[in-house]
């Protein structure tokens, strides 16, 4: 299974009220992106929290304050939703937005499980309305260049990926990195990036291994995963909150090598024939959220109800191997597994 990243994409004409619902710092990096887009217009900021919400939309330019999700959502001007609650109230607030037919770009990852990521894509098509996994590396220029430069054949087969992503935070069990009713841990938050490029580039394993590391609250504060494929490919990933690292993905194949680091900045390595050469790549003006956005407002201009870059089944895919993983590792959520 692939996603189709090859599609081009057009600009939006129609203007699209956009709505936040939750008010924490992706939001905040997400709202500063979606003001690069002219047919974007920042309309509603809502929290359970009143005077949160207000300054938020104070701070970011929001022309309208929620302090409930229930409100915002009976708004007949807000046209999208974007979620970024945490990963255990991701299908709650779905389903309540696409309920009352308002387009949805929820954050990564999706759901807490692929049970929970069923339930939402069939609210989507019962109520015919746009849900998308807000995975914005699919839309970053670095990683198309990087798919592209994957199907030269002088390279060969590739026959190994190895990729990580680890930071190092503060450890506060009632925030949402270590809350088990978060669905804390670094595989749903950051172990999903490593995940996501083996399912892109091998596809599904065959064969697994992992070693984590639990808590006693039952977090998973780091994992490492081992993968096999059938036809021989092996993939190493890793994500942790104990450590810091660069955050590079290295693609070994049979005549060369691509190496890639998380910041945009840093150009891609490509290694054939036994010279090293580097790739640079245009990021654009803003983080990369803006791409998202501007696909979900294209999409939504052709009257479709699912992104045909990021389709719902890859996205029920990608839980179903973080299910897998977690199975493995003895990675529970408590009353949600």
């Amino acid at each position: 299974m692939r996603c189709a990243t090859g599609q081009n994409q057009t600009s939006s004409m129609k203007t699209y009220n956009w709505a936040i619902l939750g008010c924490g710092k992706i939001a905040e990096k997400f709202s500063s992106d979606l003001k690069l887009l002219k047919n974007a217009k920042l309309y509603a900021a809502s929290s359970r929290n009143l005077e949160r919400a207000k300054g938020f939309a104070e701070e970011h330019g929001y022309e309208i304050a929620y302090g409930s999700y229930l409100e915002m959502v009976q708004d007949p001007k807000v046209d999208v939703v974007y979620i970024a609650t945490p990963h255990s109230h991701h299908m709650e607030h779905s389903i309540l937005c696409l309920e009352h037919k308002k387009a949805v770009l929820c954050e990564k990852a999706l759901a807490l499980n692929s049970r929970e990521v069923e339930a939402m894509i069939e609210a989507s098509r019962e109520n015919n309305t746009f849900l998308m996994e807000a995975f914005w590396t699919i839309f970053q220029p670095k990683f198309k260049k990087v798919l592209e430069l994957t199907s030269d054949p002088d390279l060969g087969q590739l026959k190994f990926v190895k990729s990580d992503f680890m930071f190092n935070p503060e450890v506060d069990p009632d925030k949402r990195l270590y809350n088990i009713e978060l669905g804390a841990g670094s595989l749903l938050d950051i172990g999903i990036y490593p995940l996501f490029r083996s399912l892109v580039l091998l596809g599904k394993p065959t064969a697994m291994k992992t070693m984590p590391r639990l808590l006693p609250s039952g977090v998973e504060e780091s994992i490492f995963m081992l993968f096999e494929y059938e036809n021989g490919s092996m993939a190493a990933l890793t994500s942790s909150f104990a450590a810091s690292s660069k955050n590079e993905t290295e693609l070994c194949f049979e005549h060369g090598y691509i190496k890639f680091e998380r910041d945009h900045d840093i150009p891609i390595f490509l290694g054939k024939n036994g010279v090293e050469q580097t790739v640079k790549v245009d990021a654009g003006e803003g983080m990369g959220y803006e791409l998202e956005a501007a696909h979900v407002m294209d999409c939504l201009d052709k009257g479709i109800t699912e992104s045909p870059t990021l389709p719902l089944s890859f996205s029920l895919e990608l839980m179903n191997l973080m299910d897998a993983v977690r199975k493995d590792a003895g990675i529970v959520f408590p009353g949600r597994d």
